[in-house]
């Protein structure tokens, strides 16, 4: 005789097998329909690692070769119509991150000469617009409270090493990105529907971005990070692809809502 306890357990796990069979369905599928759009996205990539131009003598060339990627990402979201683009204010300023994302790279590459609080400034932009088009709801102040200590620990370890105007600039910016990595993870929490996928590559991809750029700091004020530039610039292009993914969330929510 199957006691109370035993047939919930088993409903439980019915649940959860049928919730993992639509959810890996539902994965294939988008990756099926969106990879193709992702190839030169890819294919630029591998171009930046294969030719991996010294950073020791910025150029144009070198310039483009950085940036091409997220061009490529540009694309990426223009491929599904300009018309959805406009109409959807999340994917507009995705879109609008990407092209000062852009920007910060091209400073990044001239910062010996100079620019690298203007590339720091580009990208303090960008997380603004990431974490708007990421939005507010749900709140989920659990999650608000570990990013922001998290964010706090990663400022207290850089700040003996930060001097002069970078002591406020860098503790501004570790707040810009600790707020977009604190409203992409926040969403997961809500998704129980077709916009699961989206949701989840913007908190993967928030924490990418958090893993890169504290590389950056990490290596420039304190100590050399050992493949340092590999870790900052493979985490960082994984980390624009899967918030440029998150932008797809509209789409799939419309689809759902007409199916509706």
């Amino acid at each position: 005789m199957i006691t109370l306890e035993q047939a919930i357990g088993m409903k439980c796990t019915q649940a959860y097998e049928c919730l993992k069979t639509e959810v890996s369905a539902l994965y294939k599928s988008k990756v099926k329909s969106e990879g193709p759009k992702l190839v030169p996205f890819f294919k630029a990539t591998c171009v930046y690692f294969v030719l991996w131009l010294p950073t020791s003598s910025p150029s144009w060339l070198s310039t483009l070769v950085k940036c091409l990627p997220i061009l490529c990402l540009w694309a990426f979201l223009l491929a599904h119509g300009p018309r959805f683009v406009l109409a959807h204010s999340g994917a507009c300023k995705i879109l609008a991150g990407l092209v000062f994302s852009a920007l910060g790279d091209a400073f990044l590459i001239w910062q010996e000469q100079g620019y690298f609080c203007h590339g720091l400034l580009m990208f303090a932009v960008t997380h603004i617009l990431y974490s708007s088009a990421f939005g507010m709801k749900p709140v989920n102040p659990q999650v608000g409270l570990f990013v922001g200590c998290v964010s706090v620990v990663s400022y207290t370890l850089l700040y003996p090493y930060l001097s002069g105007p970078f002591t406020y600039l860098v503790g501004g910016y570790v707040a810009l990105i600790g707020f977009m990595g604190w409203r992409a993870v926040a969403g997961v929490w809500l998704a129980n529907d077709l916009w699961t996928w989206t949701r989840l590559s913007a908190c993967l991809g928030a924490g990418l971005f958090m893993v890169s750029d504290l590389t950056i700091a990490v290596d420039k004020f304190c100590f050399p990070v050992p493949h340092s530039r590999a870790v900052i610039m493979a985490t960082y292009y994984a980390a624009q692809m899967l918030i440029a993914l998150s932008a797809v969330e509209c789409q799939d929510g419309e689809a759902s809502r007409k199916r509706g």
